[in-house]
């Protein structure tokens, strides 16, 4: 045989779409030439395949080596071709014999040895060659993370290894059993934090709806950690939200259990110094940046007036859509970025001075300045975290509830919210709220005068409903006046905060 077909998988963002390697050797004088748009590092592969075939102790032909990486206009990087290339090259030299290959799919990195490399991005193409129905044959450092399919993958540590379990003379082994999502993961606990009642309320209704917080106080006030122990009490990932937040992970290059764990949501807590790219993600070759890290967790901004303006808009497409697209010279690339925004801000330290409220304060006012109002209106809940008194720090003896107890409310919430919807409050559309949540006529007349009384948009009306249904699943009850009150409470400083942008 003079022709071979091997399959591979390209990575293109979160995606793999199938990618076909053709070898034909003809007669001419000895050369190797990849065709199919390949970049430096797959033009590179005929180096280490040539070192990696003869030190496993195959020939390598010396003849006209064609090998075409179809299709030819997508891009081809990395070195994960190298693999595919060599097992093509074997059975087009006809020292694989008759074997049909058409069943499987291979991803690796050849050593100059033979050995085979990890890649980074792996975990997608599992789920691809998965839902095709063939086996994967990967490199034994990605082990883990294909074992996250209900596909049948196996692993080698060499190309010998690979050869021998095509030609049926040893079986390579299968991926290790998938890790339990039920597994607990130790996170910094809620009765750690004194007093604050409203800011622990809040921070369960948010969990509860998947709703987006601002925490606004004096520094010292317990913002960071509150912030810091949200992912404790969020509900426990479906088994579909675990495998896109290891898709993205894997694609990011983290590794996991080092960098992540299977069952724990992403926190993720950038400086205010970071670019519009990390935030969001970009470059000549797109990457995920910390919107799409934080995918199905939490998106912790600390000090957000501190952060650029311009940066912080990038962020108003995902808060809305749950997805950043990037869009670039070679081509669109889409990550998921379902996240939930926590941030927290106070005044610069001269507005703590005097006696004058400091939402009302010139210090004050410049630097709530650098928000936009749109972006604002994409925050659910609005929250005053006050200085503790001392008699509180000092003599605190009761602790508040721990956060197993508030994650059985919010699951027990979150459970008839999939029941009822499919998905959480937050994610509503609006013809979905406006069938689910059916105000009285009384109801309804109370929230137009609070409408025009704190001068609320359609978006922030629609949120503010949310969040008062979020109260109802929470308390296992209809939407009614309480629950429209205590949503509006969350929304009392919108005229302070629009007020003092906009002046």
């Amino acid at each position: 045989m003079s022709l071979a077909t091997i399959y591979g998988r390209a990575r293109v963002g979160v995606a793999s779409p199938l990618v076909t390697v053709e070898t034909h050797i003809s007669n001419g004088l000895p050369a190797l030439n990849i065709v199919g748009l390949p970049e430096a590092a797959v033009r590179e592969s005929k180096d280490r395949v040539r070192s990696a075939i003869i030190n496993s102790r195959f020939e390598f032909p010396t003849r006209r080596v064609t090998i075409n990486l179809a299709p030819a206009d997508l891009p081809k990087e990395g070195g994960r071709y190298d693999l595919a290339i060599a097992i093509s090259i074997l059975a087009a030299s006809g020292q694989l014999g008759e074997t049909n290959l058409r069943p499987f799919e291979f991803i690796g990195e050849l050593a100059l040895s033979g050995d085979i490399r990890g890649v980074p991005g792996l975990l997608p193409s599992a789920i691809a060659c998965q839902q095709a129905g063939r086996q994967l044959v990967l490199p034994e450092d990605n082990q883990s993370e294909a074992a996250l399919v209900d596909g049948d993958a196996v692993f080698a540590a060499n190309l010998t290894q690979v050869t021998a379990h095509l030609l049926k003379l040893s079986a390579l082994p299968h991926c290790v059993t998938k890790p339990d999502l039920d597994y607990w993961v130790e996170h910094k606990d809620m009765r750690d934090v004194k007093g604050q009642y409203q800011a622990r309320r809040a921070l369960e209704v948010a969990a509860a709806g998947g709703h987006n917080l601002l925490f606004i106080g004096p520094a010292g006030t317990g913002k960071t950690m509150l912030a810091s122990r949200l992912p404790s009490i969020m509900p426990a990932m479906t088994e579909a939200e675990a495998l896109a937040v290891a898709s993205v992970q894997s694609v990011a290059g983290r590794k996991m259990g080092v960098d992540w764990h299977w069952s724990e949501r992403p926190f993720r807590s950038p400086h205010h110094s970071c670019s519009a790219v990390a935030l969001v993600g970009g470059g000549s070759v797109p990457k995920p940046g910390e919107a799409s890290l934080s995918h199905c967790g939490v998106l912790f901004l600390d000090e957000l007036p501190e952060f650029d303006r311009k940066v912080l808009e990038v962020l108003r497409e995902p808060l809305e859509n749950g997805e950043v697209h990037i869009s670039r010279a070679r081509g669109q690339v889409t990550f998921p970025a379902r996240f939930q925004l926590v941030a927290a801000m106070n005044a610069s330290n001269e507005a703590y001075t005097g006696e004058q409220d400091y939402y009302q304060s010139s210090a004050s006012q410049k630097y709530l300045k650098k928000l936009s109002a749109p972006f604002l209106d994409r925050i659910d809940l609005h929250v005053e975290v006050p200085p503790l008194p001392s008699s509180v720090l000092v003599n605190a003896e009761e602790e508040g509830e721990d956060s197993q107890t508030i994650r059985l409310r919010v699951e027990q919430a979150v459970a008839r919210q999939r029941v009822r919807q499919g998905v959480q409050n937050a994610h509503l559309s609006g013809r979905q709220l406006e069938t689910i949540c059916a105000l009285s006529e009384e109801d309804k007349l109370f929230m137009q005068q609070a409408l025009e009384s704190l001068k609320l948009s359609a978006r922030a009306y629609h949120r503010v409903l949310k969040v008062a249904l979020t109260l109802a699943d929470l308390s296992n009850t209809k939407v009614g006046r309480p629950h429209l009150m205590e949503s509006l409470s969350y929304r009392k400083m919108e005229k302070t905060l629009a007020g003092a942008i906009t002046n």
